[in-house]
């Protein structure tokens, strides 16, 4: 395959732009072209000669063109390109209130100022996030770290490709009888089986997995590599690593001990455009595994793969005890930050073609395979809606299916216009999925159709699917936690004022996001009365320190504010 395409549109600085594109030149094919038709034309010849197109930059004033109406055109031309507008110097300011409407709405992905000289890195900054969020979500990998071989892109394997995804590794996918697959079965002498999987963590002969823990294990380590004979400060529990940033930047001897990958459903989303810091977005992928090195910088160890399946809760001054299936970890204080897992639809025919066409979660792994096919994503949440705009890159069409009217009251409203301005996404409101199926009766068959049903009026009718992609809010998975940990009636931990009366110590209830167990705290969707968003999330987390120093060194005041120095806690171990 060719090298992925660059096409500008510059009618006016073909010159300039053409310097500034330069830098590109030996990794991509920049074309410069003057005019709309022209860039159309490189477009679809490009994509039959079998070279993508990674980004398509405008000028903001092409003569003869609505710039708005270019910009859907080009969606139009190559859904998965990312769209950039640049206006010069002098008309930024006017044109700015006309342009920035179709950035909130999804129309193209960044407004930027027109480089006005050499060395403008802020605006490369802009086209290199955009073109490392395309090689991530579309480019094949040049450079595959980890192979997966196996005849079909289902179960285990599918399982895998998600996990190794969300870590941000380079992965490929091939048939036994593929150039790779024959080169690493030729090395591969284990059981029969698939997936095999070869180059993950320090594996390097090829290996038969049968689940993806056995691969995040490969990757980090397992908690029983931890000297259980060391008393840890802090052992963070869950997805969410915003507690171990704080909590290691801070002195605090911390674990983090994850079932699967750093990030949890954050991990999943294709693009959150409402966190803050990053105008462009940032997909969840890439904030866990940003905000994971920033913990490792500062001492934060990382044990995942292997699922925490209890606590013993510490008596006396005794440090608790987080128990896995592989070993446990003693540890002076514990946040509890599992996140959730999403509702099951509850329809037996569904739930028999998970794996194979029926996904709970974004799934990013498996956008790709939806080009061409109707997509069904049933949720009303951010979740759901990121997933509709990421799959409506690649598939047919999108249809979300929500039970409410409409998506207004469950869904930010920057997510709403999106959808709303996207021609391949329909919301189907008063509606639910009742039915699922496939024309072959067989246990490897793909889902291929879904028969919906108006919450109204009762009919139904059959309509043909590629995918269902399923986000329907939360339900708890802390059936593990120790009865001592009060939850309320959906099984969510109960935090500071929440806790029942009788666990207030001397009429007053425990901190903020202290649970009814001493140094056993909550934060973030596991938490009842949480925000369910991911900044919310991570200010939990940084929020947890200070009362993890406190119940460290009781003595010590609280610290009073975020620029302070928090008390230095008491030692029993590195």
């Amino acid at each position: 395959m060719s090298d992925p395409a660059i096409i500008v549109i510059a009618p006016e600085h073909g010159d300039e732009l053409r310097t500034q594109f330069r830098r590109y030149e030996g990794e991509y094919t920049v074309v410069v072209a003057p005019d709309l038709a022209s860039a159309e034309a490189h477009g679809r010849a490009l994509q039959d000669a079998g070279t993508p197109v990674a980004l398509f930059v405008t000028e903001s004033l092409v003569p003869g063109t609505d710039i708005h109406a270019l910009l859907v055109k080009l969606r139009g031309v190559v859904p998965t390109a990312r769209r950039v507008v640049l206006s010069p110097w002098e008309r930024f300011r006017a044109e700015a209130p006309a342009l920035r409407p179709g950035l909130a709405k999804g129309v193209y992905d960044a407004f930027l100022l027109l480089p006005r000289g050499v060395r403008d890195e802020e605006f490369h900054s802009a086209v290199g996030e955009l073109l490392n969020d395309w090689n991530a979500t579309v480019g094949a990998p040049v450079v595959e770290t980890v192979s997966i071989i196996a005849p079909s892109l289902t179960g285990v394997a599918l399982d895998v490709r998600g996990l190794l995804e969300r870590t941000g590794l380079p992965v490929g996918v091939h048939t036994p009888d593929s150039p790779r697959g024959r080169e690493v079965l030729a090395r591969y002498d284990g059981p029969p089986g698939w997936p095999v999987v070869t180059g993950v963590g320090q594996q390097v002969a090829p290996a038969l997995v049968t689940s993806a823990r056995e691969v995040a294990a490969m990757l980090y380590g397992r908690p029983d590599d931890v000297d259980v004979d060391a008393v840890v400060d802090l052992v963070v529990v869950g997805a969410g690593p915003a507690a171990a940033v704080y909590g290691s930047s801070e002195g605090l001897s911390t674990v983090v001990v994850e079932s699967e990958v750093v990030g949890g459903q954050a991990g999943t989303s294709s693009m959150i455009r409402n966190y803050l810091g990053f105008p462009r977005g940032i997909s969840g992928m890439r904030l866990a595994q940003r905000a994971r090195g920033q913990a490792i910088r500062f001492g934060t160890r990382f044990f995942t793969g292997w699922p925490v399946v209890g606590i013993e809760v510490g008596e006396g001054g005794a440090p608790h005890r987080v128990r896995t299936e592989g070993g446990e970890i003693a540890a002076r204080a514990v946040v509890l930050a599992t996140g959730v897992d999403y509702r099951r639809l509850g329809v037996p025919s569904v739930e028999a073609f998970v794996g194979r066409g029926v996904h709970y979660g974004a799934a990013m792994a498996v956008a790709r395979e939806m080009e061409g096919l109707d997509a069904y994503v049933v949720g009303g949440g951010n979740s759901a809606g990121q997933a509709a705009v990421h799959l409506a890159r690649y598939a047919h069409s999108v249809t979300v299916v929500v039970r409410r009217p409409d998506l207004s009251s469950t869904m930010s409203s920057y997510l709403v216009a999106e959808i709303r301005h996207n021609p391949r996404i329909t919301v189907l409101g008063r509606t639910e999925i009742t039915d699922a199926g496939a024309e072959a009766e067989d246990d490897a068959a793909r889902l291929e159709w879904l028969e919906l049903t108006d919450c109204d009026t009762g009919q139904s009718r059959r309509v043909p699917a590629g995918g269902l992609f399923l986000l329907l809010g939360a339900r708890t998975a802390c059936d593990w936690v120790p009865t001592a940990l009060a939850r309320d009636e959906r099984g969510f931990v109960l935090t500071g004022r929440d806790v029942p009366r009788d666990a207030w110590v001397d009429g007053r209830p425990p901190a903020d996001l202290s649970t009814t167990v001493p140094g056993v705290f909550a934060v973030g969707d596991i938490r009842a009365g949480s925000m369910k968003r991911v900044a919310s999330a991570a200010g939990e987390g940084a929020s947890v320190v200070p009362q993890v120093h406190l119940h460290l060194s009781p003595e010590a005041p609280p610290s009073p504010g975020p620029t302070a120095t928090a008390p230095a806690p008491r030692r029993t171990s590195t």
